[in-house]
């Protein structure tokens, strides 16, 4: 889609996505590494925002409130909800603390109420910890989880066969939307003159680490 690869362009001209080898949590030597910290001015930031909200729409998935788990998720529910505002849907959104306020509101929630189908934005899904602490929070108020929406699928192994993404996937029944995947990116490296050199190694990864094309 037009948006994964502008997503992608917007994510090396900054700097979040690089190429070389670098080490990843499980041990593994990746040759390419993302971090979506580096999205970290005005307008880069809204960019990416109106990419979530580009994949939620090509998604078509049906929701009624979005949330964001502190602390990644805060900025990016409150960006995406103003992206979606601009073009005609207006969602509730809402966030948590990771601490409970014991004055003025009090609680851990801040925003609209958690209610009917819910929409969690993170940025990427490395081991379902997240989402799991969102699911529960979500139930705590009686409302239901909706998606998933993330930055970018590595649709990479975890301990198993599936992908944290696809354990997400089969533990709670609800889709996980990427605004890019592995896939996307090497279609993106195998059209780029400047960066195709690094296609053959994001490759090889993949054959060694990846899962099935889940598109």
């Amino acid at each position: 889609m037009d948006f994964s690869r502008d997503f992608l362009a917007l994510a090396v001209a900054k700097g979040v996505l690089r190429f070389g080898e670098f080490k990843t949590k499980a041990g593994r030597l990746s040759p390419y590494f993302f971090n979506s910290a580096l999205f970290d001015d005005g307008a880069s930031f809204g960019q990416l925002c109106g990419y979530y909200a580009d994949a939620i729409a090509a998604s078509g998935l049906g929701f009624d409130t979005l949330f964001g788990p502190a602390y990644k998720g805060i900025p990016l529910v409150a960006g995406t909800a103003m992206k979606l505002a601009e073009r005609g849907q207006n969602p509730p959104f809402c966030f948590n603390r990771k601490e409970a306020k014991d004055h003025g509101e009090g609680g851990t929630l801040v925003g609209a109420p958690l209610k009917g189908r819910v929409l969690v934005l993170d940025d990427v899904i490395s081991a379902g910890t997240s989402v799991r602490e969102s699911v529960e929070i979500i139930r705590s108020q009686g409302a239901q989880l909706a998606g998933v929406v993330i930055a970018l699928d590595r649709m990479e192994r975890g301990t198993g066969e599936l992908s944290a993404v696809q354990e997400v996937q089969a533990n709670f029944g609800v889709p996980v939307i990427a605004v890019a995947t592995l896939t996307d990116l090497i279609a993106y490296l195998g059209s780029s003159a400047e960066l195709g050199a690094h296609l053959e190694s994001v490759q090889a990864y993949r054959h060694q680490w990846g899962i099935g094309d889940a598109r």
